[in-house]
């Protein structure tokens, strides 16, 4: 069954974690991505560990499967050169280079842009290509500082914290996938490539949500509030006999379907808990009452019950417990991916699920220049070519 995006290429050049994932994201759907790599360092990603498996990263495994691995050193000549070969023909290139860095080398958006008009050219930074701070170099700790996810995360009297992944990443990697494709559809109309500048600062604060909106609209400026939530309560982590587990009530049944629950129906009826507004307003009393229900009996008792009576909740996993969830392994969120070098790899699923044109898990993350003879083939360059340009240090 073919994928979505069957017969798209897509030109990979970034590094890390944002952009890999934007392209392994398109190689998910069936695009053929061709990640361009430094001779002899590739990316970043490669180095950051341990662990390894073998000479391969785990951070580098988890970001770059269904890709075609091309080492060409983009700042010689011949390298460039290539590039624009495959430019020519290319649907998408994606690159993380410092603001300057491309149009220095020759390779912009303008530059290939006059080569195939019908490019999508999706660039990938830290501030964005415009602004102040556009030549700055950012990472995903920093941006998390930056743009306000630290100063909402973590317990309330507690130092700032960053959450415990690279989410503004994988948040500007979101964006960068939907703006693609949206591209693409712009072209199939129009016949036009385009340029997309999608930062990582702007992923985060348009991810602001009800923290950025509650200082837009009420004025206040938000705080931390650990496991609970400033606009919503009971919606938290709670502390049974045993353990913590997490409930989220959203509304007025679900909270006297809670109180029915601990043993409690008097609760809902009491006028400090009769609503949302008053749950907030009097929060620490129900909080208070709520936890001296919970401390009578372990998490997994009260789990049940909770379940039995529809009231959101679950248990906090570990990631070994994630993986063996029967809920995520029946969603097929994890998946075992043949490799050349290590028997196998495994790694977290694509959340995309298509009915008709689904995801395939077709090619491994790639050694580093694994196709690179087989790419350069397929642009007509010979063996006696392709040797000569190893010699010289280009592939």
């Amino acid at each position: 069954m073919p994928g979505a995006l069957d017969g798209i290429t897509v030109l990979d050049l970034s590094r890390v974690v944002a952009g890999p994932t934007c392209a392994m994201m398109l190689g998910d759907l069936g695009a053929d991505v061709i990640k361009v790599e430094r001779p002899s360092t590739g990316d970043d990603a490669r180095a950051w560990g341990p662990p390894f498996r073998g000479t391969e990263s785990a951070y580098y495994l988890g970001l770059n499967r269904n890709k075609r691995s091309l080492t060409l050193d983009l700042k010689s000549e011949r390298g460039r050169d290539i590039l624009l070969e495959l430019a020519a023909d290319a649907d998408v290139l994606v690159e993380n280079f410092r603001t300057g860095t491309t149009e220095r080398m020759g390779i912009s958006y303008d530059d290939l842009r006059a080569i195939n008009p019908g490019l999508v050219y999706c660039s990938v930074s830290g501030y964005g290509r415009t602004g102040p701070d556009a030549d700055r170099p950012g990472y995903d700790f920093v941006i998390q500082g930056r743009g306000g996810f630290m100063s909402i995360t973590g317990e309330r009297d507690g130092p700032p914290m960053k959450v415990g992944l690279p989410v503004i990443d994988v948040l500007a990697a979101l964006n960068a996938a939907v703006g693609i494709l949206a591209a693409l559809y712009h072209r199939s109309i129009t016949g036009e490539g385009q340029f997309l500048d999608v930062s990582l600062l702007d992923a985060e604060v348009s991810s602001l949500v009800n923290p950025g909106s509650n200082f837009l609209i009420g004025g206040s400026i938000p705080g931390r509030w650990g496991n609970a939530n400033p606009n919503i309560v009971p919606y938290q982590a709670v502390k049974a006999k045993d353990k913590w587990f997490t409930i989220a009530v959203g509304n007025n049944t679900q909270f006297a379907r809670l109180c029915s629950a601990l043993g409690a129906p008097e609760m809902a009826s009491d006028p400090r808990f009769a609503s949302n507004a008053k749950r907030v307003e009097n929060r620490g009393a129900l909080v208070e009452a709520m936890f001296a229900h919970l401390k009578e009996r372990p998490a997994a008792e009260w789990l049940a019950i909770l379940r039995r009576e529809d009231v959101p909740a679950d248990p906090i996993q570990d990631i070994s417990e994630v993986f063996a969830d029967p809920q995520v392994l029946a969603r097929e969120m994890l998946v075992t991916i043949p490799h050349p070098t290590l028997g196998e790899v495994r790694s977290a699923g694509s959340a995309l699920k298509l009915s008709e044109t689904p995801v395939h898990y077709t090619r491994h993350p790639p050694l580093l220049g694994e196709h690179t003879e087989e790419i350069l083939a397929s642009l007509g360059h010979t063996q006696g070519q392709i040797s000569a340009l190893r010699k010289e240090g280009v592939v």
